[in-house]
C-alpha cells in the first residue's frame, strides 16, 4: 500500500497520467476512493465526466455481481447444475454450474481468443446463445482447467433470464444499476471487428463477458459497494457473503492456462474477476477486472481502497500497463 500523503500521491498519479495521455492513451479518467468515499476523479486529454466507453472484460465483474444478487435471493445456487433452470440444454454441458461458468473453469469450447459469443447474432436470445455454445464438445473436465475468455457468461445470463422471466438488461438495471446510481451504464453486443455499436434496442444477446458500456464515475460506485462489503449509501446491494465469494480464489486447484488477454501473469480467478495477490493465509488482497481496451478497475477488500483507470484504446492498450501500475500504486 502507498505511504505517500494523499495530495502528494495524487500529484504523482496525475503526472504519470498526463504523460500517458500525451504518449497515445488519449482521453481517459483516473479515480479512486475508500469505503463510501470517492477521494478523486480526474480527467485527462479532454475527457469529460459523462464520457461513456465500452469496458470490455471489466463487464465480467458486473455480470457476476448481477448473478450473485439472485443467489442472495435464494433463486439461484452457485453449485447446482444449470439444467435446474435450463432443461433445454441436453449436451454434456448439462451438469455445469454457475460457479464453473463465472470462474471460467467450465471446460466450454471457445476460449483463448476465439470469441465464439462475440460472433453470434445480437438479436438472438440469451437462451438461444446458451444452447448454441453448449452444443460443442467440452475441451476439459469442468472445474479442472481455467481458460479465459470463453462463452460461459452467456449461459449464466440465460439462467438469470429463466429464473426471473425478465431480460438481462432489466435485471441488471433493477439489481445493480439503479440502486448504485449507475445512470450511464448499459449492455451491448460487443464486436471487436467494428467500432460502431450495434442497436441496443434490438440486442437480446448482450456479450456478458465484455459488452457493458459505462463511465468512470458509474464504475466507481460499483467498486465502492464491493469495498463496503455489499452496501452503498445505506442500502444493501449484495450480502457480505456474496462479496466474499466473488473475491475469493475459485481456481486454487485448477490448471491455469496462459492467456494473452491479461497482464497479470501469476493471477488466479474469482467470480468474474482476477485475484491479483494474496496474504499468507491465501486471502486475496487485490481483485480486478481488466478490459481489452485498457479499463482497469480494482478493489482491496482488507483496506477498503478502490480505483479505476478508464481509457478506450483499441490497439495494444496494455503497452501502457507499466504506467497504469504506477498510477495504481501511487493512489493505493
Amino acid at each position: 500500500m502507498n505511504t505517500l500523503p494523499e495530495k502528494e500521491a495524487q500529484t504523482v498519479a496525475d503526472t504519470i497520467a498526463e504523460r500517458m495521455s500525451i504518449d497515445g492513451a488519449g482521453r481517459f479518467s483516473v479515480g479512486y476512493g475508500q469505503h463510501d468515499k470517492i477521494i478523486s476523479l480526474s480527467h485527462f486529454g479532454g475527457m469529460t465526466r459523462s464520457t461513456r466507453y465500452p469496458i470490455a472484460s471489466a463487464s465480467k465483474f458486473l455480470a457476476a455481481a448481477t448473478v450473485m444478487t439472485l443467489v442472495d435471493d435464494n433463486k439461484l445456487s452457485l453449485d447446482q447444475s444449470i439444467s435446474t433452470w435450463l432443461p433445454e440444454i441436453t449436451s454434456e454441458a448439462v451438469h455445469l454450474t454457475l460457479r464453473q461458468l463465472l470462474s471460467q473453469t467450465s471446460g466450454l469450447a471457445g476460449t483463448q481468443g476465439e470469441f465464439y459469443d462475440l460472433v453470434q447474432d445480437h438479436r438472438m436470445s440469451l437462451a438461444q446463445s446458451a444452447i448454441e455454445v453448449t452444443q460443442r464438445p467440452l475441451v476439459s473436465r469442468p472445474g479442472e482447467v481455467f481458460a479465459y475468455g470463453g462463452p460461459g457468461f452467456q449461459i449464466a445470463g440465460a439462467v438469470v433470464e429463466a429464473v426471473t422471466r425478465k431480460n438481462w438488461a432489466q435485471v441488471f438495471q433493477e439489481k445493480i444499476a439503479a440502486p448504485l446510481n449507475m445512470t450511464h451504464t448499459y449492455w451491448t453486443h460487443l464486436r471487436l471487428d467494428r467500432e460502431e455499436e450495434l442497436p441496443v434496442n434490438e440486442t437480446l444477446n448482450p456479450v456478458l463477458q465484455g459488452g457493458a458500456v459505462s463511465t468512470a464515475e458509474d464504475y466507481l460506485h460499483f467498486l465502492s459497494m464491493l469495498a463496503q462489503g455489499g452496501e452503498f449509501r445505506g442500502r444493501r446491494i449484495l450480502s457480505a457473503k456474496a462479496v466474499d465469494e466473488m473475491l475469493s480464489d475459485q481456481t486454487s486447484k485448477a490448471e491455469m492456462t496462459p492467456t494473452g488477454a491479461n497482464v497479470l501473469a501469476n493471477a488466479h480467478y474469482g467470480l468474474g474477476n482476477w485475484c491479483e495477490s494474496w496474504d499468507e493465509q491465501g486471502e486475496s488482497l487485490r481483485n480486478s477486472s481488466i478490459g481489452f481496451f485498457g479499463v482497469y478497475p480494482w478493489v482491496e477488500k482488507a483496506t477498503g481502497r478502490f480505483g479505476i483507470i478508464f481509457p478506450y484504446i483499441r490497439e495494444n492498450a496494455f503497452r501502457f500497463w507499466p504506467e497504469m501500475e504506477k498510477i495504481r500504486d501511487a493512489v493505493q
